[in-house]
């Protein structure tokens, strides 16, 4: 389906115009991508649109300010229904494209990625009226050192290890929403530097940075996860250092998942500079 233009000021227009107030030619960060989101949707239809928009209109205030806050401040919440008037285009993708429709099922049942493009000119005021601001700066790649326990096996979690696959690209799929890039270390990275399950609940942040240095620009986020019956899910600390100031935060008994949403919107809230707020 082609995008559906809303009556709203061009996106491109206002890229230039930040561009041309940068005094840069180009930008590190792709604006034209950073105000805009996604949302998983049942067909087509208006109230599933609606929906879609409220939830795209929440993620793109977080991806654009850092700030996981945002959609919580009592003068945004009062604006989300109204959040269509945000759009300035929108489109769908049939996450069943290729697949036939069967039996009595339309279009209307059939699950779509929504894609919302948001307009600048009306997102930055909404930021600066709750004391936020776009985080235009470069965004540094985040390289996660983690140690994965549960039960009797425990290990480091590695780009190029055998040991939770699955945990690899929920972490990725974490990242991408805050347009963020985490990173993990190989096993080589790992052994040159000392590092593993068992030295990383403890690694002092200054002694990781070793191993952050060798990817350009990284920053280190390190933690643990692990596993408890009691908690019925995953406990997961995480820390990162940031301007001299450590920081640490925890979620208790989610899925993985949840664990790695937690440790990149954490992430974002530091080194957008909103971490003190």
């Amino acid at each position: 389906m082609m995008p559906v233009a809303l009556p709203h000021r061009s996106v491109s227009a206002w890229i230039m115009l930040l561009l041309a107030m940068a005094g840069a030619p180009a930008r590190a960060v792709d604006l034209e991508s950073l105000y805009q989101s996604q949302a998983i949707v049942t067909g087509q239809g208006e109230a599933n649109r609606q929906l879609g928009f409220e939830i795209c209109f929440r993620q793109v205030l977080v991806r654009v300010s850092g700030d996981q806050r945002v959609p919580d401040e009592p003068a945004i919440a009062t604006l989300v229904p109204s959040a269509g008037d945000y759009v300035v285009s929108f489109r769908y993708r049939d996450r069943l494209e290729g697949v036939p429709i069967h039996d009595e099922q339309g279009t209307y049942d059939r699950p779509h990625d929504l894609y919302c493009q948001f307009d600048p000119a009306q997102i930055d005021p909404l930021l600066a009226s709750v004391g936020r601001r776009p985080w235009l700066e470069q965004r540094p790649p985040v390289l996660v050192l983690l140690a994965v326990r549960r039960g009797e096996k425990a290990f480091a979690l590695a780009s190029d290890g055998e040991d939770g696959p699955f945990m690899a690209e929920s972490l990725a799929a974490a990242a991408e929403p805050l347009a963020i890039e985490a990173m993990l270390p190989d096993t080589g990275m790992l052994e040159a530097a000392g590092i593993d399950a068992t030295t990383i609940p403890d690694a002092a942040l200054s002694a990781t940075a070793s191993v952050a240095a060798t990817v350009p620009g990284a920053v280190p986020l390190v933690g643990t996860l692990e596993w408890s019956d009691g908690e019925l899910g995953w406990i997961s600390t995480w820390r990162m250092a940031h301007d001299g100031t450590e920081h640490r935060w925890e979620v208790r008994g989610v899925s993985f998942d949840d664990a790695f949403r937690a440790a990149m919107r954490g992430a974002a809230q530091i080194l957008s500079g909103n971490a003190a707020r």
